[in-house]
């Protein structure tokens, strides 16, 4: 039995978050632990907006405490923490033991929360796990974020993204060009720092877009298949490849339902 651990936020529509990581654990065949940082509920009486309810530090370290001690846990999927006091008490958790590998999820926008708490969040987060990563998976939105970069229009932007995240202190980070990327076709890049201190390395994985409506849970559910196939001993490159095929088949089957927004089907 291989486990992945996932430490993120609940959503309660099933539709992101703790609920998506898990459920893309088990179709990929590895039983999943999760802990619980934040709730998020939408209001379908307010436009569907956010409702964001951080869970008490005390309380994250103890189901951290219960999960690691329950199964030797190696492998981490980082998802939304929300608040400068989660990020510090899941950085002290994360220092605590050795990873083989912690993977990234690095959600800078909190929505729900006010910009200036955001900011608070989005610096608390880069200064203190996005060191302890090993892979980092940002989107288009989170890459231009972290690496400085005005605009993400070409595979050679993306890969330069890449590499300038990699001065944090990853292994290997894949930029997701998503819909905000020019062009019919979806784009993912994989820059891996080589071992012998030469030159990264970039590779690209790409498939034609399924339309060009975000689909949410689509960011959960490739870090969670990444988690999932590095937590069965594939390398980074198969584990994205995997990641994207499950993504992709998720997003042609998308869920519908009474929100203004789709969502991945693990399932698929």
């Amino acid at each position: 039995m291989r486990f992945a651990y996932v430490i993120a936020g609940s959503e309660a529509t099933g539709g992101a978050g703790l609920q998506a990581d898990l459920k893309t654990f088990q179709r990929l065949g590895v039983y999943g632990i999760g802990t619980i940082t934040c709730i998020v509920s939408f209001d379908p009486a307010n436009d569907w907006g956010h409702r964001f309810h951080p869970v008490d530090p005390s309380v994250i370290a103890e189901q951290f405490e219960a999960a690691n001690a329950s199964q030797d846990l190696d492998t981490v999927k980082i998802g939304m923490l929300g608040t400068p006091a989660t990020i510090d008490v899941v950085a002290e958790a994360l220092a605590s033991k050795p990873w083989r590998h912690v993977v990234l999820d690095p959600v800078l926008i909190c929505k729900g929360q006010e910009p200036g708490a955001a900011l608070n969040t989005d610096n608390a987060l880069k200064a203190r796990i996005l060191p302890l990563a090993t892979v980092v998976t940002p989107n288009n939105f989170e890459a231009r974020a972290l690496s400085g970069l005005d605009s993400l229009s070409t595979i050679a932007d993306l890969a330069e993204a890449g590499r300038r995240i990699l001065a944090f202190g990853p292994q290997a980070v894949i930029v997701k060009g998503g819909v905000d990327f020019p062009g019919p076709d979806a784009v993912d890049v994989l820059v891996q720092r080589d071992p012998a201190g030469g030159e990264p390395s970039v590779e690209v994985f790409s498939v034609p877009k399924i339309g060009q409506e975000r689909v949410s849970g689509a960011g959960c559910t490739f870090a969670s298949a990444v988690t999932a196939e590095l937590a069965k001993g594939a390398t980074v490159a198969a584990a994205v490849g995997t990641a994207k095929a499950l993504v992709t088949r998720g997003i042609e089957q998308r869920v519908s339902g009474h929100t203004p927004f789709d969502t991945v089907w693990q399932g698929a």
